[in-house]
């Protein structure tokens, strides 16, 4: 089948991609020249393992083509899909629907025969009935349907989830249109993968309430590990103890310094807009999003502690500023809150990250970028580490603490030990939900 997949951001890339490699024909639009020509020449505009690989494959094959002509692209396309960004709204956190329906309008110019509209952009309940709308007034001569498909991509993990995802999640209205999704899904029922054919309302609520919940357990789990503190436990064997319950499971247990990303907050806060709306509040959600943010101001006190009580006069190495490994995704990380912190209170920060660096120079001013970790530590007062990058799992611990004046360290994401710490040198260690090990 033809498809048209309607932006070129993580989502509407990695999909078009994959899609692809299904064996569709499919030519992904962007109205950036620049990111056509560059998409074009072989270059991939983030980072996603192993999908430069997969995306030279298929455009080596045919199948797989770049474009900013929209009308050439849906000529002759069973389904044109539409991923572009929903970014919050200021003001009222509310999903920014603009780009989605622009980009319905222009579908509905340019197609002329039948066509499946889906969305695969997250949107607030009730968007894909406003694009059927939008469509229909555009063109009221087109015969099409529209659809929603939420995606489910983990950042640094996407192809694997496309490939052998948990399940799909499809929002029809028509048998026709149900065909359709049916056909390009193909590879995916003739290997069994589970396929959720539904309404477009609840299609478009199971992203939603999937995404809060995952932000819940997260969030859960970094209060519990505030508490652990207090009481003297250790939320690695409190997450454990929980994760092995099979009612509960032990993914999103570890606890840190708060979630990030393209999904959890503006999701989060999305949900509890549509709530809102609709008169029916969403609490638990509501609470999430005001703890995750503590929990962020609660890493910057530990930081602070370790200081002394003041990061005026600090050397800081920060390891990690990406919301998470294997991105170099910085929306919403933890590090846009906690590093200008430390800048604002005077401290000079030292920042190495794999990946982070192309979004975080203009992300975070002020500080110094070094290609490891050992520079990074070099005569600092303070390592901390944020992101739990493979890089930075297996560090010469006694390499650095001698190479620091204040020999202290900050293990945000719980990757090492007291034990650790103290055998490698180090005079000062606090991580989350354990006791602190400072003055040792």
């Amino acid at each position: 089948m033809k498809i048209a997949m309607i932006g070129t951001g993580y989502v509407g890339l990695v999909s078009g991609v994959c899609f692809s490699d299904f064996g569709h024909e499919v030519a992904c639009v962007d109205s950036n020249p620049e990111k056509v020509a560059k998409l074009e020449r072989g270059e991939v505009p983030i980072f996603e393992p192993g999908l430069d690989v997969l995306m030279a494959k298929n455009v080596e094959s045919g199948r797989l083509t770049f474009t900013g002509d929209l009308s050439k692209a849906i000529n002759g396309a069973g389904a044109v899909f539409i991923a572009v960004g929903t970014p919050t709204r200021r003001g009222d956190g509310h999903a920014d629907l603009t780009y989605v329906m622009a980009a319905a309008e222009q579908i509905a110019r340019a197609a002329t025969d039948y066509v499946v509209i889906v969305t695969k952009s997250t949107v607030p309940v009730g968007t894909n009935a406003k694009v059927r709308e939008v469509v229909a007034a555009a063109n009221p001569e087109l015969d099409f349907d529209v659809a929603s498909n939420p995606e489910f991509l983990r950042e640094g993990a996407a192809i694997d989830d496309f490939m052998k995802p948990d399940r799909v999640v499809v929002g029809v209205e028509t048998e026709r249109a149900g065909k359709v999704m049916e056909e390009i899904y193909r590879p995916l029922y003739l290997r069994e993968f589970p396929i959720v054919t539904t309404d477009l309302e609840s299609a478009e609520m199971i992203k939603y309430a999937a995404n809060a919940f995952l932000a819940t357990k997260i969030t859960f789990i970094n209060e519990i590990a505030a508490l652990c503190e207090k009481v003297g436990a250790n939320v690695k064997e409190v997450s454990k103890g929980m994760g092995l319950d099979g009612r509960i499971g032990k993914t999103f247990l570890h606890a840190g310094p708060g979630y990030g990303g393209s999904c959890f907050p503006k999701d989060t806060k999305a949900l509890a807009r549509i709530g809102q709306e609709h008169a029916s509040p969403m609490q638990i959600t509501e609470t999430v999003i005001k703890v995750n943010e503590e929990t962020k101001r609660r890493m910057v006190d530990k930081l602070l502690d370790l200081c002394g009580g003041s990061f005026n006069g600090k050397t800081i190495a920060v390891l990690g500023v990406t919301f998470k490994p294997n991105t170099d995704d910085m929306r919403d990380a933890p590090s846009l809150t906690i590093v200008p912190a430390m800048v604002g209170g005077g401290a000079t920060v030292r920042v190495t990250d794999p990946q982070g660096r192309r979004e975080g120079e203009a992300l975070l001013p002020g500080v110094a970028w070094h290609d490891d970790p050992y520079t990074a530590a070099a005569e600092a007062d303070l390592l901390v580490v944020l992101t739990e990058w493979n890089e930075f799992r297996a560090l010469d611990l006694s390499r650095i603490a001698q190479s620091m004046r204040g020999k202290r360290m900050a293990d945000l994401r719980n990757v090492y030990t007291l034990e650790d710490a103290r055998a490698a040198g180090f005079t000062a260690y606090d991580s989350v939900g354990r006791v602190a090990g400072a003055a040792m």
